[in-house]
């Protein structure tokens, strides 16, 4: 009986350390949880590495007005414009300086791949400094006129270049060797020409590079194929051509692409979102659920239909593989034209 009472006892006592050992791991995990669902505990910064008007400042806007709409995140989102060398200046800080900053997120695009392999004003950092989190979009390049320009194609413009290629001054909203050069000089390369001796003029932001053109300074310029639409329909540029595979729908339906002009090249602008290099799990986790439940939503579907963009979603690990390939694509192009380091 005594051995019987002593042997209850002792499971009693087990059972009751087990139970404090369960409330103990089940507190501990509670505290796991609220840890991990904390972020974010402040405001978010999304940078746009470029003056207003752009694609990229666009895109930041967009991305930070549907987060707000949705109420996917609750923390205020504000947009800062960092211009300058095409997005290399910061880059520099933020690879720098914001490695571990989970609150400064920033847009970017072919770019970011670019200005690391370019052999001229090249950047040390690139997307392997971040922490690619999702892409959103993808876009195509548009070759531009103003509305009054002599030049009503595009095969009129390389004959112009063809015979004096200082003639005519070329511009885009990035640097030399850039996503805005190699859309203006891919269908002169492809057309037999050295894109050398094309004059090209470079501003930060496609937002500048339109003002040039609508101010005279720029003969033509290679942009965004969505940052135009509100330039054409209030009849102040003529789209020339657009990078796209087949014709685009909308403002641009009507608007050929090079390849239906002979011209055997095309050239998509993705666009995504970025962390820094050393982002804690608990803020990429938070952003990877995040962008993917805002990629399915209806009014960020809203903001692509109102900005002419397509839809293109891959999550962090299929936006890294992605990105190697374009970095083995666009270094071949580069190559190709003279501009690899």
């Amino acid at each position: 009986m005594f051995k019987s009472k002593k042997k209850w006892l002792q499971l009693f006592m087990a059972g009751i350390f087990s139970l404090g050992l369960t409330a103990c791991g089940s507190s501990e995990a509670n505290k796991a949880s609220t840890s991990k669902s904390s972020y974010p505990e402040k405001p978010i910064v999304v940078v746009a590495p470029s003056g207003a008007g752009g694609g990229w400042d666009l895109t930041a806007r967009a991305l930070t007005k549907a987060l707000n709409e949705t109420g996917l995140v609750k923390q205020t989102m504000t947009v800062e414009n960092k211009p300058g060398g095409g997005g290399t200046v910061f880059m520099a800080e933020y690879a720098t300086q914001d490695k571990k900053n989970d609150y400064k997120l920033f847009v970017n695009s072919p770019p970011i791949i670019i200005n690391n392999l370019k052999a001229e004003g090249n950047s040390p950092f690139g997307y392997k400094d971040t922490t690619p989190l999702a892409q959103l979009t993808k876009d195509y390049g548009a070759i531009v006129v103003k509305a009054d320009s002599k030049f009503s194609s595009l095969q009129q413009v390389i004959e112009e270049i063809k015979k004096d290629p200082k003639s005519v001054t070329v511009a885009g909203g990035s640097g030399p060797g850039s996503m805005d050069h190699l859309i203006a000089v891919l269908p002169i390369y492809k057309s037999g020409l050295d894109p050398k001796t094309v004059k090209y003029v470079s501003y930060d932001g496609g937002g500048e590079a339109i003002a040039a053109l609508l101010g005279g300074n720029a003969d033509v310029i290679a942009t965004d194929a969505s940052a135009v639409g509100e330039y054409l329909k209030a009849g102040k540029v003529k789209v020339l051509a657009v990078s796209s595979p087949e014709r685009l729908e909308g403002d641009l339906k009507d608007v050929p692409t090079m390849k239906e002009l002979g011209i055997d090249t095309e050239f998509t602008i993705w666009r995504g979102v970025f962390g820094p290099k050393e982002m804690s799990e608990e803020a990429k986790q938070y952003w990877t659920d995040t962008l993917k439940k805002l990629s399915e939503h209806e009014k960020w579907k809203a903001e692509l239909e109102d900005h002419g963009w397509q839809a293109e979603y891959k999550g962090s690990e299929d936006f890294v593989k992605f990105l190697e390939e374009q970095e083995q694509l666009i270094g071949d192009m580069l190559k190709a034209l003279g501009m690899k380091k």
